[in-house]
């Protein structure tokens, strides 16, 4: 008999993808992420975590097929090609899932812990899409490497991203970079990209955290370079936790400026006013022309932050005393703006 391997104990990294918002191809990309990490000789398993919408039999082409106990009384994962796969689909097949909140969390629970992983190096966990019971449940009950959110341009998806960023950032997990899904398209007569959403500001503008990868639309969904490259560049991520955690500044503020003390020595103050009109949020920029949707004279003067939340290594998100909350302010962003 081998040894009990208790679920997650021999998992070293845990990667969420997750989305706010559904329709963007976060399956997709948890999926291409997964195969990706695996053909670089990693082993990977893969949690489908959507219980009311799961994925995963379709994507690996798994419509029925059985779970059962092992000699642990653990669920036995499903392998295929190269992963270790579980999923709430493979339970109940084409059924609908008609369950409440508690009952839901008791069964991501289940196919969480009670799951016989064995010795992985990355387990991601592909996301229900939202910011509610089941996500706080997750970062609740294991400790979480990052999370990679994916997003399209488009104006509700990128409101969405920013409350993703905040859900994880107050739960204590890092954003390792977001996916620029469905980004753009190359037209067969002139070869050029032209970006479905308009280009804007970019993603690493608006939030602060890096794009891993922008994926295209293709006719033949022939994605596997791009997710090579998003997932080479999410491991770089969790390999520059680590020392990002040194370029970190205190925050501190007044009735009229923002004051930024970095480790190096190094102090800035940027005014609460600048600050709030240069917001990047899908509220206060048009995503298709990247013009300023903030009208300066309706700024009240004396405008400030009621609470600063640091944002992992890379911004701030600020609760205005206007009611405004769903900015995100990098760094770098901020030292920018000071005069």
């Amino acid at each position: 008999m081998s040894e009990n391997p208790f679920g997650l104990s021999r998992v070293k990294h845990i990667i969420a993808v997750s989305s706010c918002k559904g329709g963007v191809g976060k399956s997709t990309v948890a999926a291409g992420f997964a195969r990706a990490l695996s053909a670089k000789g990693l082993k990977v398993g893969l949690l489908d975590a959507d219980i009311h919408g799961p994925s995963l039999p379709t994507l690996f082409d798994l419509p029925s097929v059985g779970v059962h106990a092992n000699e642990f009384k653990m669920i036995a994962p499903i392998e295929a090609e190269g992963l270790k796969l579980m999923s709430f689909g493979f339970l109940i097949g084409d059924a609908p899932a008609v369950m409440r909140g508690p009952i839901v969390t008791r069964y991501i629970q289940q196919l969480l812990l009670q799951t016989d992983w064995g010795e992985l190096d990355y387990l991601v966990i592909d996301m229900p899409p939202g910011t509610g019971d089941v996500q706080l449940t997750i970062t609740q009950s294991v400790r979480l490497t990052g999370a990679v959110i994916v997003t399209t341009r488009q104006t509700l998806s990128l409101v969405d991203v920013a409350r993703g960023i905040l859900m994880f950032e107050k739960v204590s997990v890092p954003i390792l970079g977001v996916v620029d899904n469905m980004a753009y398209f190359v037209c067969d007569a002139c070869q050029k990209k032209h970006y479905l959403f308009g280009e804007g500001h970019t993603l690493e503008e608006r939030f602060g955290v890096k794009t891993l990868v922008e994926i295209p639309l293709v006719k033949d969904l022939n994605l596997g370079p791009y997710m090579a490259q998003g997932a080479q560049a999410m491991l770089n991520a969790v390999q520059a936790q680590a020392q990002a955690k040194n370029t970190i500044p205190q925050v501190s503020f007044d009735a009229g400026y923002i004051y930024l003390k970095f480790p190096d020595g190094k102090q800035v103050q940027v005014k609460n006013r600048d600050v709030r009109i240069n917001c990047m949020c899908a509220l206060c920029v048009s995503e298709l022309t990247g013009k300023k949707l903030v009208d300066a004279g309706q700024v009240r003067p004396d405008i400030a932050p009621k609470e600063i939340t640091p944002l992992g290594n890379y911004a701030v998100g600020i609760t205005w005393n206007d009611g405004h909350s769903s900015g995100i302010y990098p760094y770098t962003m901020l030292q920018s703006l000071v005069k």
